[in-house]
């Protein structure tokens, strides 16, 4: 394949939590000129390894992965600072002859990538430090309350205990009197000419994708999850409502290492935080526009995904 041909080409394999993006993007790469891009809010992170599900050493000499490794958990990541990285590597990559391939399930990276970012107005410290006040006294769940309210499409992708972007949409319609569902609509994607083929990765039965959650975080637990936060806290400069320490198990490991929760509990609620992660995402996805849909629990995935990208590069 030439550079004329595929230099505005770009391949987005999605999916929620689990449901295998990771092993089917590293066939991928072994049979087509792909790059992979991580699309994952938590793999940016170095020392956040296990918990992440994170490739190994050994993948990652099989299939390179742009974005991951590039921030330290004391630092924030964004999704504008997602969507500037990726159009840098999108460019490099088409400039090798090769495709660029974004994989992962953080969908608003994608969102901005693919859909675009709105001009929202910058940060009120006024308005942020009203809302904090009101959060203390009433708790992160009745502003996700009031969000519903005001912008159902927008709380229904933000969880009852993200108070970063919980605060964040409150501001927005406080300072706008518009929901930031709306604004964000408004903007348009930078790579919207290009000739972009989006697989996604759902399951069929839910019942068979929890199982699975499930038996990926007590593989976790084997390979040493808890010992890895546990390096992570002791660095002495970490807090829990950081970002990076917000991840989904991440902060249940954290309380349960500080003796706020047993280890029974620990583990039923970080699996029930990732199941409710996994709810989200396909929320998210069965809103998304011109994909093709791959079941998880089909037995040919590799042969359906080889055929999408075949037609379509």
């Amino acid at each position: 394949m030439s550079l004329e041909q595929n230099k505005k080409t770009v391949i987005c394999l999605m999916g929620p939590t689990a449901s295998g993006k990771t092993p089917l993007a590293v066939e991928l790469v072994q049979q087509f000129p792909l790059e992979i891009i991580s699309v994952d809010s938590a793999m940016v992170y170095r020392g956040m390894d296990i918990g992440t599900a994170k490739p190994d050493a050994e993948t990652l000499k099989i299939a390179p992965h742009h974005l991951i490794d590039i921030c330290d958990p004391d630092e924030a990541y964004s999704a504008g600072k997602f969507r500037t990285d990726a159009l840098r590597l999108i460019d490099e990559i088409h400039a090798k002859d090769k495709i660029p391939f974004l994989v992962g399930g953080t969908m608003l990276y994608f969102r901005a990538l693919l859909q675009g970012i709105a001009a929202l107005p910058q940060a009120d410290e006024g308005v942020r430090e009203a809302l904090t006040q009101r959060a203390q006294a009433e708790g992160w769940e009745s502003l996700h309350a009031t969000l519903a309210a005001i912008d159902p499409e927008a709380a229904s992708r933000i969880h009852t205990n993200d108070a970063q972007r919980i605060q964040r949409a409150l501001e927005v319609f406080m300072l706008t009197g518009k929901p930031i569902s709306k604004l964000q609509e408004q903007d348009t994607s930078p790579i919207s000419g290009f000739n972009i083929t989006q697989i996604v990765l759902m399951p069929s039965d839910r019942a068979k994708l929890h199982a699975k959650i499930a038996q990926r975080f007590q593989m976790m637990l084997d390979a040493g999850f808890i010992d890895e936060v546990g390096e992570l806290m002791t660095r002495g400069d970490l807090l829990p409502e950081m970002p990076s320490m917000r991840s989904v198990g991440y902060r249940q490991v954290w309380e349960y290492l500080t003796g706020k929760i047993d280890e029974k509990t620990m583990k039923e609620k970080a699996i029930a935080a990732t199941r409710q992660l996994a709810k989200r995402q396909i929320t998210w996805l069965r809103t998304w526009p011109k994909y093709h849909y791959i079941d998880i629990e089909n037995s040919n995935i590799l042969n359906s995904a080889r055929h999408i990208i075949s037609t379509n590069i």
